[in-house]
């Protein structure tokens, strides 16, 4: 009769162990697999096909019949866990679907294309393409990465940004009525890089890839300085989450 309870409380006590063990590994690989830390400072520059200001940010739709866009960041100063991103850019460039608004498309975008700095290393690389899944969220089903050189040239007011061979524009601030250029502060769709942003005008905008021929005129501009962290994108992305699932909802 003991030797069956001392058997029975050994397996007890080895089932247990077992049970620690996997908890010990559960937890192991959730910290494992846990995203590092991030930020960025920088500057934010943007232009698109619609007539300045884009009303996609107020959830209006485009100007054109799509809105044809996008968007470098300039990184002064940034890390992702343990790498240094200072001195690096990423580049976007979207379409939305005819007729309809960002709020309303968004997801199911014509295409996405991101373009990464390429004097970035492999682990900057790495690092780029998890920011900038919240600096620019997939707006179409998929996404395409290229790394190519990112450039600005500051000539006075006029602001010039190439993306390799495939897109550039050129914008500059335009004069409020009460003097400096008009700010525009959390607009309906803003997000932690958009929170408030100088309008302008583009003097033009080209892009040829994709199967695009852009080459618009005129057409909206805008410019940035911004401080972000994961914590404040985490925050963010749950709140927008919300918003799109209310969205969504059947209506009774």
């Amino acid at each position: 009769m003991k030797t069956i309870l001392w058997k029975a409380a050994m397996a007890a006590v080895l089932t247990l162990c077992g049970a620690l063990q996997s908890s010990i590994a559960a937890d192991t690989a959730k910290t494992e697999t846990k995203q590092p830390s991030w930020n960025v400072t920088g500057e934010l520059e943007e232009a698109c096909s619609c007539h300045a200001p884009c009303p996609c940010w107020f959830k209006s739709v485009p100007s054109r019949m799509t809105c044809d866009g996008a968007q470098m960041v300039f990184i002064t100063k940034g890390s992702y866990g343990k790498t240094s991103l200072d001195g690096l850019a990423v580049a976007q460039f979207v379409q939305s679907p005819e007729g309809k608004s960002m709020f309303e498309s968004f997801g199911n975008w014509n295409f996405d294309n991101v373009y990464i700095d390429e004097r970035a290393t492999e682990a900057q690389r790495t690092a780029l393409k998890e920011i900038s899944a919240h600096l620019f969220p997939l707006a179409a089903k998929k996404r395409e990465f290229k790394f190519v050189p990112i450039t600005r040239q500051i000539q006075g007011a006029e602001h010039l940004v190439t993306v390799g061979t495939f897109g550039s524009f050129s914008g500059h601030l335009i004069e409020g009525g009460l003097g400096g250029p008009p700010k525009v502060s959390n607009p309906p769709l803003a997000d932690p890089t958009h929170k408030e942003y100088l309008q302008g005008q583009a003097t033009v905008m080209t892009y040829n890839d994709s199967g695009q021929k852009w080459k618009y005129e005129n057409s909206n501009y805008m410019r940035n300085k911004f401080k972000v962290d994961d914590r404040q994108y985490a925050k963010f992305e749950a709140d927008m989450a919300k918003k799109m699932a209310a969205m969504n909802a059947p209506k009774k």
